[in-house]
């Protein structure tokens, strides 16, 4: 999958991929059977979430009464990406920020002092450079501008990631977080695309099944983000739905996710779709590997250690308004 080249770098050296996330669970929906797949294959993956989920909604309702649960979701929360975790194969790291919750009203309520969508963003970009800086990934992946969907903690997952891309390669940036280490590649995670909801959807009527999407395909209005790499993980769907259904008390396992037989899912969409953002390398039309580009592990870290780096592909853009 990824060729050895001789090089300065004991041969025990292995290609490294950080995933960048804003709450535990948004991992086991964002990329999951990827993680497992790059796992398989001897890659050292690290999940990083940026908060502690402590003011998600409990969303499965058979817990929604549970006392325990109620009187400490923050634990609960913990345990649960400990689970997934263990099943996805992965390392992991809480950044230490907490939950912004999701705003509802109008007008919305101003968010929660001390929340992470709040903090300094000198702090929190320091921490995920510390972070990167340590773990030294070759690739990263994270939001796109719009967060995925519009919570302020997904937003604000974008600009740190973003932010600590650009500057954990800077020796002048945050000098004391470690010595400096240039991920190659950004990643925005491609999430549900038109395509791929009108294959299940399209795949479900052909069967005779009723489709779950139907309403969400006739009032889509967004245009699709751009998808320049897609990594073939159906192998992994089963992994990706157990570290999912870890995540207890956010997810209905009647829910929506699971209305598609996961036959079908691997059959009609075999893929995880991502948005190259961000490379010091080319993105080949119709890439198949987030590592694509970087040759062996040692070479990819003798790249990403050597300084001096050119972005050769940015397609990144500002938040609209």
């Amino acid at each position: 999958m990824h060729p050895e080249t001789e090089g300065p770098f004991p041969v025990t050296e292995r290609l490294r991929l950080m995933c960048v996330h804003a709450h535990p669970d948004d991992e086991s929906s964002k990329g999951a059977a990827t993680m497992a797949k790059y796992v398989a294959a001897g890659v050292e993956v690290l999940v990083v979430s940026c908060t502690g989920g402590e003011r998600g909604d409990i969303l499965n309702p058979e817990l929604q009464d549970d006392p325990h649960i109620l009187r400490d979701l923050a634990q609960v929360r913990r345990d649960e990406m400990a689970a997934a975790q263990a099943i996805l194969g992965v390392q992991h790291s809480w950044l230490g920020f907490v939950d912004s919750g999701l705003p509802e009203g109008d007008p919305l309520p101003p968010l929660p002092e001390g929340c992470f969508a709040l903090e300094p963003l000198e702090v929190t970009i320091e921490a995920l450079v510390r972070e990167i800086r340590r773990f030294r990934p070759h690739v990263m992946t994270t939001y796109d501008e719009n967060g995925g969907y519009p919570h302020p903690d997904h937003i604000m997952c974008h600009v740190v990631s973003v932010a600590a891309f650009d500057a954990a390669g800077d020796p002048a940036a945050y000098p004391h977080a470690g010595e400096p280490w240039q991920p190659l590649k950004l990643y925005y995670n491609g999430g549900f695309t038109k395509a791929r909801i009108q294959a299940l959807h399209d795949a479900l009527v052909a069967m005779g099944e009723e489709s779950p999407y139907a309403e969400w395909l006739a009032g889509w209005e967004r245009p699709d983000r751009a998808v320049t790499t897609r990594i073939h993980a159906a192998d992994y769907y089963d992994v990706r739905d157990r570290a999912l259904l870890a995540h207890r008390t956010q997810i209905d396992p009647n829910g929506t996710w699971f209305k598609v037989p996961r036959d079908v899912q691997q059959r009609e969409w075999p893929y995880e779709d991502y948005e190259a953002a961000a490379s010091f390398v080319p993105i080949a039309e119709g890439e198949d590997d987030l590592f694509a580009g970087l040759g062996s592990a040692e070479k990819a870290t003798a790249t990403a250690s050597s300084g001096g780096l050119h972005l050769v592909h940015d397609t990144r853009v500002e938040r609209s308004a």
